[in-house]
């Protein structure tokens, strides 16, 4: 089973409000004291918190349900009752919260962030409230307001600085494995990588950025073919996209589109990104070939050829990445 978990599903209920009390101050030589009941206090909240040693949503798999507790009553002297307590629901960086319509309860961007996703009801009023001139003692008072309730699903997307974009089997997680200390799974076969995997890749001068490899698309991704538009998503928070295409490629060029078309079907801004073009596997090629492929190419889209295997070519992918990441 892997554990890299980037969609989860789960039932939040907030806390319901306490109820108001309907107390009558009762003292000694004090015979009608009056209305003194306290407020309610309000229910607990589910509250979404960004954590930034999260890197998937592993930990809440198998959560099924998520209940905060319920506002305590009001009490007498005008005493409020306490807030039920909140719960708080952590999750990675680039986390998304959707109601059951779909709609966009809040994004995570940052550590420590707290967005309030099911709000608690309100706790009810106290007969306090109610007194007036012509009605000097009410017996009754306000009980709570109700909690939200409902499913939430929860989406993650992947904060990386390079995504690598490519059809299965084109080298992706070979190139990560190359440049990083990831160890995604690596055979001659394709969808070999089923999940993400991130890694970390050290540059000059002690500097490094994140590099994110993620299933391959094949033509129809966008609609929903082999691994389908469930990755593509992960795309979008990168900075640059990095194209792969392998040395064994029987038209470079018509990939490349195939690829930029899918994810143009799935997301049209995808396209304003900046991204690099390359060409993997590329100690099978001589220089001839190398020129061949490149005059098949426009002059602002020439490839880059690199190969993980003998590490030719790998120093100025890093570099042009980091050109383009910092200017």
């Amino acid at each position: 089973m892997s554990n890299f978990v980037d969609y989860v599903k789960i039932h939040c209920k907030s806390g319901h409000g306490g109820a108001g009390s309907a107390h009558l101050r009762r003292e000694k030589y004090i015979p009608k004291g009056g209305p003194d009941g306290g407020d309610g206090g309000r229910g607990g909240h589910v509250i979404m918190k960004g954590n930034a040693h999260e890197w998937t949503l592993l930990p809440l798999r198998f959560t099924r349900h998520i209940k905060a507790e319920r506002g305590h009553n009001g009490g007498k002297n005008q005493l409020t009752g306490a807030y039920g307590e909140d719960v708080y629901i952590e999750v990675p960086i680039g986390t998304i919260a959707r109601n059951e319509e779909g709609e966009i309860l809040g994004e995570i961007l940052e550590d420590g962030q707290e967005i309030i996703i099911m709000k608690g009801g309100m706790g009810g009023l106290g007969n306090e409230h109610f007194k007036s001139s012509t009605n000097q003692t009410p017996r009754y008072a306000q009980p709570g307001m109700p909690g939200e309730e409902g499913y939430v699903t929860f989406e993650l997307k992947l904060l990386a600085d390079v995504g690598l974009v490519g059809f299965p089997n084109a080298g992706k997680s070979t190139l990560l494995a190359a440049v990083s200390a990831a160890k995604p799974k690596i055979a001659d076969y394709a969808f070999t990588t089923l999940t993400p995997n991130l890694g970390i890749v050290d540059y000059r001068n002690y500097k490094s950025f994140v590099m994110a490899d993620i299933p391959g698309i094949i033509e129809g991704a966008a609609e929903g073919k082999g691994l389908g538009h469930r990755f593509l998503r992960h795309i979008e928070r990168n900075s640059i996209l990095l194209f792969l295409i392998p040395a064994d490629a029987e038209d470079y060029f018509q990939e490349f589109k195939i690829l930029e078309n899918e994810l143009k079907e799935f997301n049209p801004e995808l396209l304003d990104k900046d991204f690099i073009i390359s060409i993997s596997k590329a100690d099978m090629l001589d220089e001839e070939l190398k020129g061949e492929i490149a005059k098949k190419f426009p002059e602002n889209k020439q490839p880059i050829f690199f190969s993980a295997v003998t590490q030719e070519g790998l120093m100025e992918l890093k570099d042009e990445i980091w050109k383009r990441l910092h200017g």
